[in-house]
């Protein structure tokens, strides 16, 4: 109830009209300037990740997903865009923004797929082309902790009371998309659990909803990733000791372009043979 409370504080809110619209992008634009500082700490790679942010045209807004990533271009020609959906304003909330950012941008699918471009010549072109759902969303999810284990809220409590409410949001996905697909539950079902259990707004919550209705198992796979990259990164810890090095490790999840999860601990013991060499 109090994070419901608190999505609808207006001055958690911008204007539902074109100037809160572009002060909205303006906000996130700011998030991923304060983002990029963490990343030497999360990657050693490098990467230049450029990124524009944009609104989900109007003439799809509808059926669109709340935020969505399209990976930069191989050949560096065009830079990953960051979409997000501002039918309403109301459904983003300042607190929640900067979660997403970190999620859709740095350092997540943006970081993703600016490795597949800047380092395209020695990628397999397969590692670009398919996706594996539960880890390039897993990979999203653990990028929105890294940035909080990193103190990107430590002055901003408010926003990390947003990330919060977004790892409880993927663990209720867990519920509808499994109530949804296994357990028969019909649309209002779903959407009265996400909405009481996630205090988001109707709106944003209806949407997921419908999208989780066309793609069974979908929303699953982000908390199941993310859970099994948490999992394998405590077992390198253990194995390693001193030789553990974060970023080291993020750079190999990012350098296997995206796997099954049945893979993810081959990536990792790779990984430990050359921390331990």
């Amino acid at each position: 109830a109090r994070m419901g409370a608190l999505s609808k504080d207006p001055q958690r809110l911008f204007a539902d009209d074109d100037r809160g619209r572009s002060q909205l992008i303006a906000y996130c634009n700011e998030r991923v300037a304060a983002i990029r500082k963490l990343l030497p700490r999360v990657s050693h790679l490098g990467l230049k990740a450029p990124l524009a942010i944009k609104r989900v045209p109007a003439d799809i807004q509808d059926g669109a997903p709340l935020g969505y990533m399209n990976f930069a271009s191989l050949d560096g020609k065009r830079p990953a865009i960051y979409y997000i959906n501002l039918k309403s304003t109301a459904m983003w909330p300042r607190h929640e923004l900067s979660s997403l950012t970190a999620h859709e941008g740095v350092p997540g699918h943006a970081l993703q797929g600016a490795y597949l471009a800047e380092h395209h010549a020695e990628t397999p072109l397969i590692a670009s082309l398919i996706g594996f759902n539960a880890f390039v969303e897993g990979w999203a999810l653990y990028a929105e902790q890294l940035v909080d284990e990193f103190g990107l809220y430590a002055d901003d409590p408010f926003s990390r009371l947003g990330y919060l409410q977004a790892q409880k949001f993927r663990a209720c996905r867990l519920v509808v998309d499994t109530g949804l697909h296994a357990l028969k539950w019909d649309r209002r079902q779903a959407i009265d659990f996400l909405s009481a259990n996630t205090g988001r707004a109707l709106a944003s919550v209806t949407s997921e909803i419908d999208r989780y209705s066309v793609s069974p198992g979908q929303a699953c796979g982000y908390k199941m990733g993310h859970n099994e990259i948490l999992r394998n990164r405590e077992r390198a810890k253990a194995a390693l000791g001193p030789k553990f090095d974060l970023a080291a490790f993020d750079d190999a999840l990012l350098a296997c372009g995206g796997v099954p999860m049945a893979v993810l601990p081959t990536v990792v013991d790779q990984y430990m043979a050359r921390a331990k060499a």
